[in-house]
């Protein structure tokens, strides 16, 4: 008997990872309202449905941007977070810059770093991409040692970088590409 289609691009034991519809906003921003706490002062990720269609449509029509959603299985398949990989450039450079964002509810409990590493696998394998960095708020402790975890590696600092919350703010530069992945691979 077949069984039937996963709605997941990859998937592992607790969570898939698929991507952004237009019918995942009014779930989307009320995870974004009860997480406001968690978010700020790192993150504001839409929070009214205008803002989420605008938002969505740029991750789902830009082919320079790619936006997952992390989906709990144990959960019935609510959203845990999100993982978008922004400013995608393929030719000789194959990269691209990935921001992220648990949801309360989920936070804590290991779901985006098994996330992470399956938007990881999927950028490296189907998407073809070879390098892949993360820009962190130094402060943001969860964020920084989420990319630690996944096996990403400091590579440097940059003074107002990004302009969140009113002011440039500064970021440390975490990336890994297809080779530092493989080797970390149990054979």
């Amino acid at each position: 008997m077949p069984h039937p289609a996963s709605p997941y691009l990859a998937e592992g034991p607790r969570v898939g990872i698929r991507h952004f519809t237009y019918e995942d906003g009014a779930e989307f921003t009320a995870r974004v309202r009860e997480s406001r706490k968690l978010h700020r002062p790192w993150l504001f990720p839409p929070d009214t449905a205008a803002a989420y269609t605008a938002y969505a449509g740029r991750l789902i029509e830009d082919r320079t941007k790619a936006g997952f959603l992390v989906c709990a299985k144990e959960d019935d398949g609510a959203l845990a977070g999100y993982i978008n990989i922004n400013n995608i450039v393929q030719g000789a450079f194959r990269s691209g810059a990935l921001g992220y964002g648990a949801f309360a509810h989920a936070a804590g409990r290991g779901l985006m770093r098994e996330g992470l590493d399956l938007v990881v696998e999927h950028a490296f394998g189907m998407m073809g991409l070879h390098r892949l960095e993360i820009n962190v708020q130094p402060g943001n402790a969860a964020s920084v040692n989420l990319a630690r975890a996944c096996g990403f590696r400091l590579e440097g600092y940059s003074p107002d970088m990004l302009f969140i919350d009113g002011a440039w703010r500064d970021h440390e530069r975490w990336a890994i590409t297809a080779e530092m992945r493989s080797r970390r691979r149990p054979r």
